[in-house]
């Protein structure tokens, strides 16, 4: 054997198998498989080792959606199938949540949403012991687990509704993070999940969980909270919507979201005043997605003040001009506050007048 072949045996010996060394002496690289997981490529070594568990419907936990081994498929509820071994995958429920292995976490989480949707009776009774593992996985670096985690959120306040309102800090601040990240089908799947709060949570519940966000130090969080307090604000006391065929409901309640009608009695629970002074503070927040919402929510509050008074003095708009906002929001109000809410108002006032009687 010639003496640099008996240099390049001796080196393998060493190395191990795994590394070779080339005709020049140089070390090669062992054989990598990359592998593509939300747009980003990982390298993984032994790729045989890396095997995942098939989302069929073969499989405990199932969701009846069939994925590649690399792969996480973001199921809508309305597309979720029932568990086909309830008691399987409900005794093996929490252990797969708190795997470390990301694929189980996934699935498990899955597992959680067709729980909240076709057994909700039985899942809640381990509710208090799920919500904490869900909140651990939306801060999961991992984007799969991270998005399938606000899937979940989202489907137990739809399942739940005021039963969750107990647990719905650890995962109203990571919804609020999330959607202010930069990563957008993140940020999308987490204002989602904050829509479905505000529209499953009740006003009266929720509002005293928002408010201390509105003065959070990152803009971005106070922005998406000011749109989840505005949106709360709408629902409270709201009744069944107008009729679409009524002109006049059309033109009345063109501001009130989504053509609802809102009685008086749940601003006044809550306080219109002290409504029309946190609007008058998100007024000049440094992101426009606060100061929209707080605009929005002024020109609802003047409607339901103005609609208020209407019906105290017999149905008469004429006895319930703007004179009588402009002296509540004085009342109410620093004069520089009192200013910027009269002029968001009277602006939306010369775009939508209030009928007259």
């Amino acid at each position: 054997m010639s003496t640099k072949a008996l240099r390049d045996h001796n080196i393998n010996v060493v190395l191990g198998s795994d590394k070779k060394v080339d005709g020049k002496g140089n070390l090669t690289k062992p054989f990598t498989e990359k592998i593509t997981e939300n747009g980003s490529e990982l390298q993984k070594k032994t790729p045989h080792l890396f095997s995942t568990p098939s989302f069929n419907g073969d499989v405990v936990g199932s969701n009846g959606s069939e994925t590649g081994n690399s792969e996480v498929e973001y199921i809508e509820s309305e597309n979720l199938v029932d568990l086909p071994d309830l008691d399987l995958c409900f005794s093996t429920l929490l252990a797969r949540l708190d795997s470390k292995d990301w694929i189980s976490v996934c699935e498990a989480l899955n597992n959680v949403r067709q729980l909240s949707i076709y057994h909700g009776e039985k899942l809640l009774e381990i509710l208090g012991s799920v919500i904490p593992l869900i909140v651990k996985s939306l801060k999961s670096p991992r984007s799969a687990v991270c998005k399938t985690a606000i899937m979940a959120s989202a489907d137990i306040f739809r399942c739940y509704n005021d039963k969750v309102v107990d647990s719905v800090d650890p995962l109203l601040v990571q919804l609020l993070l999330k959607s202010s990240q930069d990563k957008r089908f993140v940020c999308e799947a987490a204002v989602a999940a904050l829509i479905a709060m505000t529209i499953s949570v009740s006003p009266t519940l929720l509002l005293p969980k928002l408010l201390p966000y509105l003065s959070n130090k990152n803009p971005r969080i106070r922005a998406k909270a000011s749109m989840c307090f505005r949106r709360s604000v709408s629902r409270l006391n709201m009744h069944s919507p107008p009729n679409p065929d009524s002109q006049l409901a059309e033109q009345r309640f063109s501001i009130i979201e989504n053509h609802y009608l809102q009685g008086m009695e749940g601003i006044k629970a809550y306080g219109i005043d002290k409504l029309i002074e946190i609007a008058a503070s998100q007024l000049s927040d440094q992101l426009p997605e606060s100061r929209e919402a707080a605009r929005t929510l002024a020109v609802e509050l003047q409607a339901i003040y103005v609609n208020s008074q209407t019906s105290l003095n017999e149905g008469c708009a004429e006895l319930a001009d703007a004179e009588s906002w402009e002296t509540f929001c004085h009342a109410k109000l620093t004069p520089l506050s009192a200013q910027a809410i009269l002029r968001v108002t009277s602006s939306n006032q010369k775009e939508a007048p209030v009928l007259g009687c």
